[in-house]
């Protein structure tokens, strides 16, 4: 992973909320909530929230007594998060490293992380601290992207804006989001971080879009990969992002589209 990697900033959080979420975050994070709250966690804490999409799904299928402390390491995207969300004095918003938790051992519950794990500079690092901040026996709950030939507009994306960019592709969704899927190396990382009964579901799901042109700006500028093609020529997102808009098109069809996505959601006991 590049450092360019972990910047959301400027119009990405907002772009990646209002387009990225309902294309393929969304159903994920309904999954992940409704997996959450079967364990009734009484003191939860989110790491890499992102925009707060399973903050949002979580928060009304909690107990009323719980404790929901909400964290990403991108104050941008915790500050877009924290404005969607209605007031609720049981959630704490707070800038957070995953991989340096500043919290105490033994704190919480559960540990849920949407699509974040992917990001981390030192995944085992990532997964000691989750462990360390878990009550024995609480839970470590989160997914990653399946490889990006099982995510089809993702995989569109990526081979279109290669013919854009032939010298350089842009490679930050084969890279970075598709980049960890190998279920064995997930086990082993856990694993070597001291959590036991480490369960690996693979969920496939639909992606979809009222016309092709909404997954081109979704990812075109909706993720770090609008970073990637303005590193390469700043005046071309525009024309970068028509391109694979027309691309998908001809791959998909001109009106509403759909697509498969799949992801793995990993369950493991401190």
């Amino acid at each position: 992973m590049l450092e360019t990697d972990k910047v959301f900033a400027g119009s990405i959080p907002e772009n990646y909320d209002r387009l990225m979420v309902p294309l393929i975050f969304a159903p994920y994070a309904a999954d992940l909530a409704r997996r959450a709250a079967s364990f009734s966690p009484g003191a939860v804490l989110e790491t890499a929230a992102g925009t707060g999409v399973v903050t949002r799904a979580l928060a009304p299928r909690l107990s009323l007594e719980a404790s929901y402390v909400v964290t990403d390491l991108n104050q941008p995207m915790l500050d877009y998060g924290a404005s969607q969300q209605g007031p609720d004095s049981r959630i704490t918003w707070r800038q957070a490293d995953a991989l340096a938790l500043p919290f105490e051992d033994a704190a919480f519950d559960l540990v849920c992380c949407q699509f974040g794990a992917m990001f981390f500079p030192d995944r085992r690092r990532g997964y000691r601290e989750a462990r360390r901040v878990l009550k024995p026996g609480g839970r470590f709950l989160f997914n990653v992207w399946d490889r990006i030939e099982e995510n089809i507009f993702a995989d569109d994306v990526t081979n279109a804006l290669a013919g854009i960019f032939p010298d350089d592709p842009p490679r930050f969704l084969a890279r970075t989001p598709h980049g960890y899927h190998d279920k064995e190396l997930i086990r082993s990382e856990l694993e070597d971080a001291g959590f036991s009964e480490v369960a690996i579901e693979t969920r496939a799901e639909q992606s979809r879009a009222s016309s092709p042109r909404i997954p081109a700006l979704a990812y075109c500028q909706g993720t770090l990969l609008r970073n990637e093609i303005e590193a390469r020529d700043a005046t071309r997102l525009q024309a970068a992002t028509d391109v694979v808009a027309k691309v998908l098109a001809e791959n998909h069809g001109q009106g509403e589209v759909a697509a498969k996505i799949q992801a793995h959601v990993i369950v493991a006991v401190a």
